[in-house]
């Protein structure tokens, strides 16, 4: 199950993560008044979404002044957002986040992810963030930093302080770091995620660290353990027949084409379409 990035940071603020405040709105009025209540001289809307490339597609944006703020806002809501994950149709967007720009030093990216090579969650890390890890570990693999987490005792102190090291964090900065880690992985199994990130999270030119932007995936098999976390699920940006068919627990994949397929198992899926489209399908 995703969640916004809004829902993601108040949950990591709750864990105990830096995380700047900042408000939700769902109008250009709302929006406007949010940049003069904030008071600051330069803030940042961010369209919720759950699909990435915002900021390329013009769905994040500093702005300097009220009405700067309400045009923002008043195109992120008439306007879908149109980006590579969301595919030429884009998605509508609902909610736009009001945040305070930050005096950004360095940015890094942070997350827990599963691995399945090893079997475990393991910390990824990188001094390259506020981009897409994916583009970091294909074009800059040395870049990238892993610690598995071991299944029964989690992210050891150790393990969080070599991250920082190898990050290039000294001294205080290298111990709050770990402190951070350490909080995130606990949330990480706490919440039975199965992707929690912080990209970027970033270190100010005043020296704190703080996330900026995050992303939460919940593992769908374990939501009954958590009816807190399916309190958040938001489907507005959901096919109407994928709630339709997890009301059935079926799972529901909306693909092109106007041929239908209906198997019972992912390999056997794959073979099925595999032999439509060489059929001409």
């Amino acid at each position: 199950m995703k969640i916004h990035e809004y829902q993601a940071r108040d949950l990591l603020s709750q864990a105990g993560i830096a995380v700047p405040p900042a408000r939700v709105v769902q109008t250009a009025a709302e929006a406007e008044k949010a940049f003069i209540e904030n008071g600051l001289a330069v803030q940042v809307i961010k369209a919720q979404v759950f699909a990435g490339g915002r900021g390329k597609a013009g769905f994040v944006k500093l702005v300097k002044s009220a009405a700067e703020a309400r045009a923002a806002a008043e195109f992120m809501l008439a306007n879908r957002m149109v980006s590579p994950q969301t595919g030429p149709e884009g998605i509508a967007v609902h909610k736009l986040l009001v945040a305070g720009a930050v005096d950004i030093a360095h940015e890094y990216y942070v997350g827990l992810v599963l691995d399945r090579a090893k079997a475990t969650a393991s910390v990824i890390a990188s001094a390259q963030g506020g981009v897409e890890i994916e583009t970091v570990a294909h074009e800059h693999p040395e870049a990238i930093i892993k610690e598995p987490l071991h299944p029964a005792l989690g992210l050891q102190p150790y393990q969080a302080r070599n991250t920082a090291v190898a990050l290039g964090f000294t001294g205080k900065q290298a111990q709050i770091f770990a402190d951070m880690l350490l909080k995130l992985a606990a949330f990480f199994v706490r919440y039975d995620c199965s992707i929690a990130e912080i990209n970027p999270l970033v270190l100010t030119k005043e020296g704190k660290l703080l996330a900026i932007d995050a992303k939460v995936v919940f593992d769908d098999n374990a939501l009954f353990r958590h009816p807190d976390i399916t309190a958040l699920k938001d489907d507005a940006e959901t096919d109407p027949l994928e709630i339709r068919a997890a009301a059935a627990n079926l799972n529901y994949i909306k693909l092109d084409g106007d041929i239908a397929c209906l198997v019972n198992g992912a390999g056997l899926a794959m073979a099925t379409m595999d032999v439509i489209q060489l059929h001409g399908g």
